[in-house]
């Protein structure tokens, strides 16, 4: 989980350079790679001599005064979620042996283990005492996720608080993230077709559709990016790494002022500029997420020239010229995309990524568009693509290979 402070937010946080921190990072739950996402955290520890308290006490009375759930939901983070020993998720990761491990994060790092009792084959987190998350952001997600319960988030098992260990314990999800296969770091992975690209936009948009419309109270993810994006079987999209997720304004408010945090490239710039978090922040951070997808393109990507490093930047000027659309399409596609559904989803990212909040569109409309373009299915076979095409796209794909890493 990637994050950074910017001119705005809250001004009573008090700023030292002891607590600015810089690391690459890349997905929990995937094969790792040095990312691209700087991730800077500006903040007030907790002292560690206060950790093992945490978690014990506070669960409960961070749902009562902070999430204000109604009573029938109070306790049923705790319930939800499953209490483990820290000797149990030692033996399920066979004392967290090399072989199992999955990847590393702001969290710390991801083992694949199996729970002796069940069998169930399950990821765990373990806090880093020295790494980018601490324990309010190990509270936020057993909170977040013992709350809600969607098929577009992923499942949170249980969680172990013994001592000054903090760990996670999730569902496995045996794909990786969406960044893994869309920017290679996931070994012999096939590429993602278009279909599979839709399905995969489709799933995000309603796992955050239920985050804004269906919790209780609402949430604003704050850190929506391909990491983020787990995929199961047949690439079933789920989100992950709830440790930013702020409940959103309520009543007659319209923002929440806080901190600014996110991933550089997929902040909203509103919010980075001011500190007001909305919900309009997360639909900017989709529409990056939904251009990646099309284009095959990293949010910043600092091996392209000046004019191409920033995704949004360059494609401005393209949104507006209908004739070059099909410049915006994945040269790993190879041409094999319906036009009209390429022409669709441009659509829908260009309006996610409005300069202005308040023309970004609401999640529950992102979520209608991108099911009905999840079940136009292209089929190469009786939409034949045109020769013209393919070469351009085999010709860019070219260009794209040759340019030298950084």
């Amino acid at each position: 989980m990637g994050c950074f402070p910017c001119a705005g937010g809250d001004s009573s946080t008090k700023k030292s350079s002891k607590n600015k921190r810089i690391e690459n990072t890349h997905n929990d739950q995937s094969n790792t790679k040095a990312s691209d996402t700087i991730k800077v955290e500006q903040r007030n520890e907790v002292k560690k001599e206060n950790a093992p308290n945490v978690i014990q006490t506070s669960v409960s009375n961070e749902v009562v005064e902070k999430n204000k759930p109604s009573p029938e939901q109070s306790s049923s983070p705790m319930n939800k979620a499953r209490t483990f020993t820290y000797a149990q998720l030692v033996k399920a990761t066979d004392n967290f042996k090399g072989a199992y491990f999955l990847g590393e994060g702001g969290f710390g790092k991801v083992y694949k283990g199996k729970l002796e009792d069940s069998d169930q084959i399950v990821a765990i987190k373990q806090l880093d005492p020295d790494g980018l998350q601490g324990i309010r952001e190990f509270v936020v997600e057993v909170l977040t996720l013992g709350l809600a319960d969607h098929p577009n988030l992923v499942k949170l098992i249980g969680y172990c608080a013994e001592g000054e260990q903090r760990l996670l314990v999730y569902e496995y999800m045996p794909l990786g993230s969406l960044e893994d296969h869309l920017h290679g770091y996931r070994a012999n992975s096939k590429r993602l077709d278009w279909n599979t690209r839709m399905k995969i936009a489709a799933g995000a948009a309603r796992g955050l559709e239920y985050l804004h419309d269906k919790m209780n109270p609402p949430v604003i993810y704050r850190d929506l990016k391909g990491s983020n994006i787990l995929l199961g079987e047949d690439y079933h999209a789920k989100l992950s790494d709830f440790g930013l997720a702020k409940v959103g304004p309520l009543g007659d408010k319209t923002h929440v002022s806080t901190r600014v945090m996110g991933t550089y490239g997929y902040c909203a710039p509103d919010y980075a500029m001011t500190g007001q978090l909305t919900f309009k922040s997360d639909i900017y951070s989709f529409g990056v997420v939904l251009l990646e997808l099309i284009t095959g393109r990293k949010a910043i990507d600092n091996t392209r020239s000046a004019a191409e490093q920033n995704l949004v930047a360059w494609a401005r000027p393209l949104f507006k010229d209908r004739r070059k659309f099909w410049q915006m399409a994945d040269p790993v596609l190879e041409g094999e995309y319906p036009v009209r559904g390429l022409y669709q989803a441009l659509a829908i990212a260009a309006m996610c990524v409005q300069e202005q909040p308040n023309m970004r569109p609401l999640i529950a409309d992102v979520v209608t568009a991108l099911n009905y373009l999840a079940s136009q299915k292209y089929d190469p076979s009786v939409n034949p693509v045109q020769t013209s095409r393919r070469s351009s796209h085999r010709q860019q794909r070219s260009v794209d290979e040759k340019k030298p890493d950084t």
